[in-house]
């Protein structure tokens, strides 16, 4: 039996793993790739040390970051996903029929190559003809569009090397100035638990370019601090709101989900205001 010693750049605690097999890894031009198996998790996947996703509950982080704001936009058919190599967070974004075109932009092509061997349920949409793969910087892709994106969702890594570019305030700027006049913007943004302050930092950042911004939250067992927490941002919808009642095939999301996941106003003030003691 392997132990995997999980290296989260911002865990206060460790994670560890017993791996049944260590199935693929290798070194791409950006990062380490790995690929392990667990008796209760399933196949894995690992990047420079950090899970990122597993079979067993890769839909809870997967649904929950893609249909809030698909919901929340009343017809949603022009679509970017920035990172997310697995392909999950594009899975979810095809199931919505009205959907048109997904623009998929992966600094990392291995990362895709990689998901579509050992992860094909995941990555089972990348290949949709709906989808125009970009093995390309996100932030680059989405500079001076013309306004013709309906919502954006970065499924990022954590926040570090390469991936620093899509959390500054460029970014959020060059995100709001491609979206049209009913576009939503979706990023995770870490711990609640363990991150607060880089959570709060997140929003105040968000709140310099868009003038609507929230936050709601999931369980994700295997993301440090598992009480994950996804930030909003829309030119004008209030993305507490269903707009777009296209029902999917979610394991976990659901309209009840939707309006509960979001933190109450007050808390979500205190929040913002650092008045949280934990």
């Amino acid at each position: 039996m392997i132990r995997f010693f999980e290296k989260d750049p911002y865990s206060p605690i460790q994670y560890v793993y017993e791996i049944d097999d260590i199935l693929h890894k290798e070194r791409s031009e950006f990062q380490e790739i790995m690929v392990v198996s667990n008796s209760y998790f399933g196949k894995m996947l690992i990047l420079d040390g950090v899970v990122q996703m597993t079979e067993r509950d890769e839909f809870f982080y997967h649904e929950m970051l893609t249909h809030v704001a698909m919901h929340a936009h009343p017809s949603p058919k022009r679509v970017v996903v920035i990172g997310g190599g697995d392909g999950g967070a594009v899975r979810e974004v095809v199931k919505h029929e009205g959907v048109e075109k997904v623009y998929f932009i992966e600094i990392d092509e291995r990362v895709i190559d990689v998901s579509r061997k050992f992860f094909p349920s995941i990555a089972e949409e990348v290949d949709n003809p709906k989808v125009e793969v970009h093995n390309m910087d996100g932030a680059e892709f989405i500079k001076n569009r013309p306004g013709d994106i309906d919502v954006i969702i970065v499924d990022s890594t954590d926040i570090i090397g390469f991936a620093k570019s899509l959390f500054t305030v460029d970014f959020f700027r060059s995100a709001h100035d491609a979206l049209s006049g009913d576009g939503l913007f979706v990023t995770l943004s870490e711990s609640l638990h363990f991150h607060k302050d880089m959570v709060v930092e997140i929003q105040e950042t968000m709140k310099m370019v868009f003038p609507i911004v929230d936050l709601y939250t999931a369980p994700i067992a295997t993301y440090a601090g598992n009480w994950w927490a996804f930030s909003i941002a829309s030119k004008k919808l209030d993305p507490r709101e269903i707009r777009n009642d296209h029902a999917i095939d979610a394991k976990y999301y659901s309209d009840e989900i939707h309006g509960i996941s979001f933190l109450p106003r007050g808390l979500y003030s205190k929040l913002m205001a650092r008045k949280l003691g934990w």
